[in-house]
């Protein structure tokens, strides 16, 4: 049997064992330590499981991961969510859908100091799903707008996503940020329009509510200064040159801290079980980049990346109609598995066939993520879906999946835009000072 055939049959066995709820840095890494060592012989493994690891957790840049996941959590700890949704609410809460609309607009904000999907859903499902219940919202609107809206915590900078993504294919993490500000507020958009054509066919599942006068809403507006605040020093730093990714990463924190403390928010119980989400939470990660560094040590040894770039070239496709293949690939396998293990296991051997077809990685990062998102709310295993289902009273999975078509079918036709416009990605990074 070829080596790149053996590589063929370990990402099988890999994808098999995620069907089956074994986590993945343990089917990777498992995976990818008996392949290598059934290619190039057991007495090597010893060496690279050491150097694999050392390689996946020694870089300076993955200091960014703990510092991002502490201003999410301390952000969350500090009541910053309930604080954007009043507001967003205020302003267009008295349109037909305007609650659901709120939602995902909160979400947007809330996912540029959090920067996790599933953490942006399940404490933003927890403030909207109660009001739009009480307004008369369906179900179906209501549950798949807190979900789509979650996604975007993964897209609207900071974004651990970016961070695994920049570190894994060595692309800058500053640049990946400033990317996604442009794609993740058309995605916002394109969400926000989802609701609106939602509630045009069916306005009983999306109600008026009261409207509030602009002293109430200049009241909402100034509640969220300090987010405004945090959000434009990290991204605004970012973006001039003042700040390295971590630098902006450490302001970040100690920002998220600080709010939390202005807000009255801030104890000895908070502060310990914000400590103890953030180590859970890297420590997470940190466990999965072994696993990926260890598989893709035995991609590598098989040859598969090099034997996948052969077979495309001697299709002679243009490249684009390769690339829709892949974002097919990619929205078929987000079906199956979660998103950061989707990327981390395929990007070893994908990314290396992006360059060779000459497509930008700063492009391929956004589109990337893009997929990631639509992978966090399809079913089966749809990771926002059974978040807001587990934290939302009586709220069937299958209420959520029913009613979140109409997003995936926005996200795709983000997806279009950014096939057709480039420049949505590639702009702002290429403005940047440096």
């Amino acid at each position: 049997m070829s080596d790149p055939a053996i590589g063929a049959i370990g990402f099988a066995i890999v994808v098999a064992l995620l069907a089956f709820r074994v986590p993945v840095a343990i089917a990777m890494g498992v995976v990818g330590a008996l392949g290598y060592g059934v290619v190039y012989g057991f007495s090597t493994l010893g060496f690279v499981l050491g150097r694999s690891v050392f390689e996946a957790v020694s870089p300076v840049s993955l200091s960014v991961v703990p510092l991002f996941v502490m201003m999410g959590v301390f952000a969350a700890q500090g009541g910053l969510s309930r604080s954007l949704y009043n507001m967003v609410a205020s302003l267009v809460g008295h349109w037909r859908g305007g609650l659901a609309m709120s939602t995902i607009g909160a979400s947007a904000i809330f996912g540029a100091v959090c920067g996790s999907s599933i953490a942006t859903a399940a404490t933003i499902g927890r403030i909207a799903m109660p009001e739009m219940r009480r307004l008369g919202y369906d179900d179906r609107l209501a549950s798949a707008s807190v979900a789509a809206g979650g996604t975007l915590g993964i897209m609207i900078p900071p974004s651990i996503m970016f961070v695994v993504y920049g570190l894994m294919t060595e692309t800058s993490i500053g640049e990946l940020f400033i990317a996604g500000i442009l794609p993740g507020i058309v995605g916002t958009l394109l969400y926000m329009m989802a609701v609106g054509w939602v509630t045009w066919r069916r306005p009983a599942y999306g109600p008026k509510g009261p409207r509030q006068n602009w002293k109430e809403r200049w009241r909402s507006i100034l509640e969220v200064w300090g987010v405004m605040v945090l959000f434009g020093t990290v991204l605004g730093g970012l973006y001039i040159g003042l700040f390295a990714p971590t630098e902006a990463a450490s302001v970040g924190a100690f920002g998220a801290i600080v709010l939390a403390a202005a807000m009255r928010r801030l104890n000895w119980r908070v502060m310990r079980s914000s400590f103890v989400e953030t180590a859970l939470t890297t420590g997470m990660i940190f466990f999965i980049l072994v696993g990926a560094g260890i598989f893709n040590y035995f991609l590598d040894a098989t040859g598969l990346t090099q034997a996948l770039i052969r077979w495309i070239e001697a299709l002679g496709l243009n490249r684009y109609w390769i690339m829709v293949l892949l974002c097919v690939f990619y929205i078929i396998l987000g079906c199956l598995m979660d998103s950061l293990s989707m990327i981390l296991l395929t990007l070893g051997s994908v990314f290396p066939l992006v360059k060779a077809l000459g497509f930008d990685p700063i492009w391929f990062g956004v589109v990337l993520v893009t997929l990631a998102e639509i992978g966090t709310i399809t079913p089966p295993v749809g990771m926002n879906l059974f978040v807001l289902s587990a934290t939302v009273p009586n709220l069937p999975l299958q209420t959520v999946a029913r009613g979140i078509l109409p997003f995936v079918t926005a996200d795709c036709l983000r997806i279009a835009l950014l096939f057709a416009l480039p420049a949505l990605a590639t702009w702002l990074p290429g403005t940047m000072y440096k």
